[in-house]
């Protein structure tokens, strides 16, 4: 199967399952916060955490079955962060996926509301995980919350507000990548090696590095794609951390010694899977998203 029909077939059983979890409407009044949640949840999108989980997963030879839930759980997460970071209070933006926002669609406060619901959503699936052991529920528990915590994506998210109408130090937006995207990379590659049985310590560094040296070039891709890219390619506002006078590696770093960072980043992430057996879709993965445009 090539890299293009695996990533697909992963797509594939993600994407159903995600919006089964989502299905649950009761006709009690309430419904529409399902609707909302899954109108941000189902918009599309690269599924890139939830497919690394399945990966991780088949690398380290376990049954992508028994990790779908945690992709979906970490896939609930990083939905809820998207619908919170577009909200007025946050980065304010009207697009997202190519739609219109969540709040722009159903109002702030349910919004608001939707974000929550997907990352209690998240927790619950995760918990019920069927076909492994109440040890491996707690493990990828543990991880999720971690990532998503004020230690983890929301720390960053509090320091990328800070970054705002002023310069930062390098070290600082290091640092703020670290925790506002990378989190959420890092803990899909160890989710799909718990959710395995694989815990050894060989095995989960090789994991933290090939996400945090992805994690690390997807975000400056990012930033430059704010600057190069198009609004109709990339599904969202392009230009918007020049208006906010925001720190990025670009305006940090210049265009050329971003373009050098990304490229020897993502040779470091397949070099940390290189020698795994089975680590040739992940070193394709991680080299497709070098030169992405959305």
């Amino acid at each position: 199967m090539t890299f293009a029909e695996q990533l697909q077939a992963d797509i594939a059983v993600i994407e159903p399952a995600l919006e089964k979890y989502l299905s649950r409407e009761t006709g009690e009044g309430y419904d529409r916060i399902f609707e909302a949640a899954k109108y941000s949840a189902m918009a599309g999108g690269k599924r890139l955490r939830p497919v690394i989980v399945l990966e991780f997963c088949r690398l380290c030879g376990g049954d992508t079955q028994k990790a779908l839930p945690f992709a979906c759980a970490l896939e609930m997460i990083h939905t809820y962060s998207l619908i919170h970071d577009d909200l007025p209070c946050m980065d304010n933006d009207d697009l997202r996926r190519g739609r219109p926002t969540c709040h722009k669609v159903f109002n702030e406060a349910t919004a608001v509301l939707a974000g929550d619901g997907l990352l209690t959503a998240a927790f619950e699936t995760a918990s019920a995980a069927e076909g492994v052991s109440a040890e491996t529920v707690l493990h990828c528990i543990r991880i999720l919350g971690q990532a998503a915590g004020m230690n983890g994506m929301i720390g960053g998210q509090v320091l990328d507000m800070g970054a705002e109408h002023r310069k930062i130090s390098l070290d600082e937006m290091r640092l703020l990548q670290s925790l506002k995207t990378g989190c959420l990379l890092r803990a899909a590659c160890e989710l799909g090696c718990v959710a395995a049985g694989k815990t050894d310590g060989a095995t989960l560094d090789m994991a933290r590095t090939y996400g945090e040296k992805l994690g690390l070039a997807f975000q400056i891709r990012d930033d430059m794609l704010d600057i190069e890219g198009d609004t109709a390619t990339l599904g969202k506002t392009v230009g918007k951390d020049e208006k906010s006078e925001k720190s990025t590696f670009p305006s940090l770093l210049g265009m050329d010694e971003c373009r050098r960072l990304v490229t020897a980043l993502t040779d470091e992430a397949v070099r940390a899977v290189s020698g795994s057996s089975g680590g040739a879709f992940l070193a394709a993965l991680a080299r497709s998203l070098t030169d992405r445009m959305n």
